[in-house]
């Protein structure tokens, strides 16, 4: 049986070569503008050369007011999109597909300045207070997330993912232990979702590519949200246009969480036969073995590497060993690399396998 990590997956109408994504990590590498600098060029260029069919890039943030920390990469200027084509470019060259994460950090911002969030609660005890959005405010967000796609979309990337874990702004509104308005955007799960529905209509807008959307399955606290609390959004996530749930956990309350390898697949497993929808499973995926039996029992529709994949740019060639699959490699690497270039036309790197 051929490894299903390997074979192609078409989501939203956009063909994938494998299915090993880069998950989303913070690198806080920017400049004060927020734009595109060598190392982000340097480091998802690898992970595209390494063989990611699809590779994310940081959290980029929709305002200036919403970091999650010092540098993060930003979406909010048109003066941001020629450094963002220029990545996706490189990305390209590398037959991969570029994804843009649109978030906004809530009430964990990073950065100085006054934070904002569903409700004036704060994240600990130490914490500063955010003031609680505003219905104009919350207008102002939804308008970010839509220039932020449209932004996206000039910038020429395959894949949105919309930001809605981790207890950042969106997160915060999902949640009932963040989330204690009486408004139309609290209470019951349907208003509690009215901002998340709002922005995704935002997104669609501007962009009709493949669309994924990123939760926190649980928040680990009684009272909070569970997965079959996600079964409910989910549903209205796909009515609303969302082609893929990417399932992670955690971030609404300061707790340690037990983590062990494949301990958020359960989230990712339910959702996907309970709402019917495409699901990403993310979290200690360490081998190619373990992301194979992950897709091959029907848990999860692609996995998202992420610390490992920070180790070893060459994650997915790794896997591949690991599952005795031979992969196309680029010339440059092979053992008649330099002189086989200067002696000879070039050729498609998938003229070329391990061996």
């Amino acid at each position: 049986m051929s490894a299903k990590l390997f074979s192609p997956i078409t989501i939203g109408g956009t063909e994938f070569k494998n299915r090993i994504a880069m998950s989303p990590m913070c690198m806080h590498s920017a400049g004060e503008d927020g734009c595109i600098s060598d190392f982000h060029l340097v480091h998802y260029g690898a992970r595209a050369l390494g063989g990611a069919g699809l590779v994310f890039l940081e959290t980029t943030a929709i305002m200036s007011n919403g970091l999650i920390g010092p540098g993060d990469i930003g979406i909010w200027s048109d003066d941001q999109v020629p450094g963002l084509a220029r990545m996706v470019d490189i990305i390209h060259r590398f037959e991969a597909k570029a994804g843009c994460q649109l978030g906004h950090a809530g009430r964990q911002l990073g950065i100085d300045g006054p934070a904002v969030a569903a409700s004036a609660i704060p994240f600990t005890t130490k914490s500063r207070v955010p003031a609680a959005l505003t219905t104009e405010g919350i207008k102002e967000v939804v308008g970010a997330f839509r220039q932020g796609a449209r932004r996206a979309k000039e910038a020429g990337f395959d894949v949105i993912e919309i930001h809605t874990a981790h207890g950042y702004l969106l997160n915060g509104f999902l949640s009932p232990l963040t989330n204690h308005r009486s408004d139309e955007y609290g209470g019951s799960h349907e208003n509690r979702f009215r901002i998340v529905g709002e922005v995704i209509d935002a997104v669609r807008s501007q962009w009709d590519g493949p669309l994924f959307l990123r939760i926190s399955s649980t928040d680990y606290v009684e009272g909070g949200n569970t997965p079959d609390d996600f079964v409910i959004y989910g549903k209205w996530m796909k009515e609303r246009g969302i082609d893929l749930i990417d399932c992670s956990s955690g971030g609404t309350a300061m707790i340690k969480v037990k983590s062990f390898p494949n301990y958020q697949v359960p989230a990712a497993e339910k959702i996907r036969h309970e709402v019917g929808i495409k699901t990403g499973a993310v979290g200690l995926i360490e081998t190619g073995r373990q992301a194979e039996e992950i897709l091959q029992n029907g848990r999860a529709d692609i996995v998202l590497i992420g610390r490992e994949m920070l180790k070893e740019p060459f994650w997915a060639r790794a896997a591949a060993d690991d599952l005795r699959t031979p992969l196309p490699i680029p010339p440059q690497y092979t053992r008649y690399g330099s002189t086989w270039q200067r002696s000879q036309p070039p050729q498609p790197a998938a003229a070329l396998t391990n061996v």
